[in-house]
């Protein structure tokens, strides 16, 4: 029988220390600082970051957004896809390297791994052994500890949708909602199934950026890559001997990079998709070449034009900010700069308004023409505010019923306007009006359109 696939070999990484290492675990601290502390921030009597989906209000810190503001959503949307983009044209697959949920609880499990099972060769020999008693309570430990953290995660990521003080009540109680649950426990196994099984062949072959990224790369993006023309030929020697006496390179064969890549890959063999650019290779290198006292920078982070052209580190880095860099940078720091103009020039209420379908145009007493409208307005402010509605478009034209409402902190309210003109205030038909809204206790005009109809 002939295989069309490869057996899966399973990758036992290898603990490493250095500079890119401490910036790896750096990042997983203030990642999971921020996701598990965000839901139990408070901001004056409420959650501090909340979307209620069931209120449809978004609450981030002091802002409260709407349905209506989904332009932000785009916005925000925007400012992550041009920042991959400004990031991979820089340095590569920092993301991935770095603050991908993937990367992190990977790491995360690889140290809860570690510390139950032992480092790599523990783990490697005890796969190997048959089953034991102490097998078998290593790896239910193990497992209970990968359950209790998954699990941990998906209740965090539901309490950005249900308050999570509420959501641990319920929990304690055995009254959450069904689509609680779910969400909770399909996060919680996603994350137990790709973190502690799935690990690498996630990125290998589940996320799409492995194979779009080098539409991102070019000649002067930052990567992980590996001097062949001072690491070969390699080989194994004593710390004493003279390697140019032995016609070997720098390299002396310890294939410690091999060993701390989560991917399992081999740098040597040159720049490879499954790279997701995490810098621990680079760290084992110059650990063995302060041991061997040879130079660092065997595996390091440089361009294909630096090595091809043997650049200094200043003379690459200046080739980095090229015009692809400046260009994405330009675009980046104008749409951010116009998102935070846009949300501090925001008016902190908004109008709909909706002509009434059930009222036709009719007369009333005195000859005038009515209208009647619902006009929903919705308070973006977490105090109540006052509201002044005016109307305006033809002679004669004024509102007949409450012209000011008030509306609840962060609430919405649907108010019934009837809107009266002169029978002879303009040709029958229908003829344009604006409705204008002023908030009385804070700053804020709107203004919007309908329109109002005259009989024949």
């Amino acid at each position: 029988m002939i295989s069309l696939y490869a057996v899966h070999q399973k990758i036992y990484p290898r603990s490493t220390a250095g500079f890119f290492s401490n910036w790896r675990w750096a990042m997983v601290w203030l990642t999971q600082i921020i996701f598990y502390g965000l839901p139990w921030l408070q901001w004056g009597q409420r959650q501090a970051v909340l979307f209620d989906l069931g209120a449809r209000r978004f609450y981030i810190f002091g802002l409260v957004l709407y349905p209506q503001d989904f332009i932000y959503l785009t916005g925000l949307m925007v400012i992550s896809a041009l920042s991959l983009f400004l990031f991979t044209a820089v340095a590569g697959r920092l993301w991935c390297g770095y603050a991908c949920p993937q990367t992190v609880y990977t790491e995360i499990f690889l140290w809860i791994e570690n510390k139950v099972e032992g480092n790599r060769s523990a783990r490697m020999r005890r796969d190997e052994q048959p089953w034991s008693l102490q097998k078998a309570g290593r790896k239910s430990l193990k497992h209970l500890l990968w359950l209790a953290l998954a699990l941990w995660t998906g209740f965090s990521f539901v309490g950005y949708f249900t308050p999570i003080k509420e959501l641990g009540v319920e929990v304690v109680q055995m009254s959450m909602g069904s689509w609680e649950i779910f969400w909770t426990f399909f996060y919680g196994f996603a994350t137990y199934g790709n973190a502690g099984f799935m690990r690498e062949q996630v990125c290998k072959h589940m996320c799409p950026y492995a194979r779009f990224q080098s539409a991102m790369f070019d000649k002067d993006t930052l990567i992980v890559t590996y001097d062949a023309e001072r690491g070969e030929p390699r080989g194994a020697r004593s710390r004493k001997a003279d390697p140019a006496a032995l016609n070997l390179g720098a390299c002396v064969d310890c294939s410690l990079c091999v060993q701390v890549c989560p991917t399992g890959i081999d740098i040597r063999k040159g720049l490879q998709y499954e790279c997701i650019g995490c810098g621990v290779c680079v760290d084992a290198c110059d650990t063995v070449m302060d041991k061997m006292a040879y130079a660092r920078g065997l595996i390091k982070y440089s361009t294909d034009n630096a090595m091809a052209q043997h650049w200094s580190q200043s003379q690459t880095l200046r080739h980095v900010l090229r015009p692809r860099v400046l260009v994405y940078s330009a675009i980046l720091a104008s749409i951010v700069i116009a998102m935070f103009v846009s949300l501090s020039l925001r008016i902190p209420f908004k109008v709909d308004v909706v002509r009434d379908r059930g009222v036709t145009a009719r007369i009333v007493a005195g000859g005038r023409i009515e209208n009647v409208y619902r006009l929903q307005v919705m308070n973006a402010l977490e105090s109540a505010q006052r509201y002044r509605i005016t109307v305006s478009g033809l002679p004669g034209l004024i509102i007949s019923s409450d012209s000011e409402v008030q509306v609840e902190s962060t609430q919405a309210r649907w108010v019934a306007v009837r809107v009266q003109a002169p029978f002879d205030a303009a040709a029958p038909g229908s003829h344009p009006i604006h409705f204008g809204i002023d908030a009385l206790d804070s700053d804020g005009h709107l203004s919007e359109k309908s329109t109002f109809m005259l009989p024949r």
